[in-house]
């Protein structure tokens, strides 16, 4: 099983440190489309990553096959990060399922309502996790790993 997580500051510290060693992870799959268009872009955010984690880039469309092909014999180690909801629910529909996802960061801007100290949503994006929900998938808005969820409701 893999993990999915929604964070748009992608990969930091607390990805780095807390959560990888939580789920147990030493594959990072960050699915977004600029990024994957970028070796430049790809080059510094590697540069924050421990040489001991495996890092891919990949658009939305090819995240699907990226997972299940190139890193299919390292699924339950792999650690998937999404900038922001609509582009996990793009990745969804496109064939990359999943049971569950972490709802991590989601900075405040205007026009967006914050649900907790670190989630904001526009909405659009309770939409989007809506829909996630009617999907059958568990929301998990948790900051850190050792924390309880911390929204109920969005």
């Amino acid at each position: 099983m893999f993990w999915v997580r929604i964070d748009n500051r992608l990969i930091h510290g607390q990805v780095i440190e807390t959560w990888l060693p939580y789920a147990g992870s030493s594959t990072i799959l960050v699915v977004n489309d600029e990024l994957a268009a970028d070796p430049v872009r790809q080059e510094i955010m590697g540069l924050a990553v421990p040489s001991h984690i495996d890092i891919t880039f990949a658009s939305i469309q090819e995240s699907p096959r990226v997972l299940h092909t190139t890193l299919k014999d390292r699924l339950s180690s792999v650690f998937i990060l999404f900038d922001n909801c609509p582009d996990a629910r793009q990745a969804f529909d496109q064939g990359l399922n999943f049971d569950w996802i972490n709802i991590g960061n989601i900075h405040y801007s205007p026009g967006r309502k914050q649900v907790c100290a670190h989630i904001a949503l526009s909405q659009d994006d309770s939409l989007c996790l809506e829909y996630f929900y009617r999907q059958g998938v568990k929301l998990d808005f948790r900051c850190v790993p050792h924390k309880s969820v911390q929204v109920d409701s969005w």
